[in-house]
């Protein structure tokens, strides 16, 4: 069975946090978020590190992470573009937004040999995270019925926002397994626990502290690129006489309907972890003094990488 590799989804220019919040220290010695994702990674056991990324921020990318990844982990690229769309289909007159996260994981698929875990470059998903969806990857599943993939789960009040919404995939889990995940956009801290509405804040629904949620920290089995790619048309066909120029091909939701056929299930590994990002500019200040924290802890030692 080949070794998993770690996707690092890192195409996306954060529109809310106003620019490359990738290349943004958060470190005392100027690490990066995505320094600690790799450190964690590679600590954990994963050999082989792809990062998805666009070419209008290759030069960048490389100049200030791409060229420290290669010391420490085996490292490969590919590039999420606009135009890489399924035979037949052709690029919406005036669509400058990416495709979303499938999309972009797909970008990927020829660089990676086997099972693999997937992540977002700006998200600190905490050590132990790693070593759990590593320890699941490497045991061999049959996949003659159905297709294997794990999910993280973090608890909803760990992953908020002190500054503004987010956007979360909230899900319900039985035996152990994942048995509905909902894409939510308008999520808020709220008492112990969140809320979330899907009106533009004309009402409300509350998510009580404790339930899980996806913050795309996925274990995927090779097959998944296959069933991405089936269902790629069947999006498309779906999405873009209603929204052209903004529908995003997305990992809840592609996961969701694997899951919801029967062509796939999902293991449930929570996490007591909290989580750490950068949604929003404001957020910067709470994430370097998180992780200070933990390098005061012992947890990571300082400089990052020795």
């Amino acid at each position: 069975m080949e070794k998993p590799s770690l996707v690092i989804l890192a195409a996306g220019i954060g529109s809310r946090y106003g620019g490359m919040k990738q290349i943004d220290p958060v470190g005392a010695n100027g690490e990066l978020i995505i320094d600690y994702s790799i450190y964690d990674a590679v600590k954990a056991g994963f050999k082989k590190v792809v990062v998805v990324i666009t070419r209008a921020i290759e030069d960048v990318f490389m100049e200030v992470i791409g060229n420290r990844i290669s010391k420490y982990a085996e490292t490969d690229y590919a590039y999420q573009e606009l135009s890489d769309l399924p035979p037949g289909y052709a690029l919406p007159e005036g669509r400058v937004k990416p495709w979303g996260t499938t999309q972009a994981l797909l970008a990927a698929k020829s660089v990676v040999d086997g099972p693999f875990a997937a992540i977002n470059a700006d998200d600190f998903y905490g050590e132990s995270a790693y070593k759990t969806l590593y320890d699941w990857l490497v045991v061999p599943r049959s996949e003659d019925d159905k297709r294997h993939f794990a999910m993280v789960g973090y608890r909803i009040e760990n992953t908020t926002s002190e500054n503004g919404f987010v956007t979360r995939g909230v899900c319900e889990a039985r035996g152990g397994y994942l048995a509905s995940i909902a894409e939510r956009s308008r999520i808020e801290k709220y008492g112990d626990g969140a809320r979330c509405s899907d009106d533009d804040g004309k009402t409300w629904r509350e998510i009580p502290a404790g339930t899980l949620v996806s913050m795309n920290f996925w274990g995927f089995s090779k097959g998944f690129f296959r069933a991405a790619e089936d269902d790629f048309p069947i999006f498309l066909d779906e999405n873009l006489p209603k929204n052209p120029l903004k529908c995003e091909y997305l990992l809840p939701n592609e996961v969701g309907k694997q899951m919801g056929d029967g062509r796939a299930d999902v293991r449930v590994l929570e996490s007591p972890d909290a989580w750490h990002g950068v949604t929003y500019r404001e957020d910067r200040p709470g994430v370097i003094a998180a992780i200070g924290e933990l390098h005061g802890k012992g947890v990571y030692p300082t400089p990052l990488w020795q």
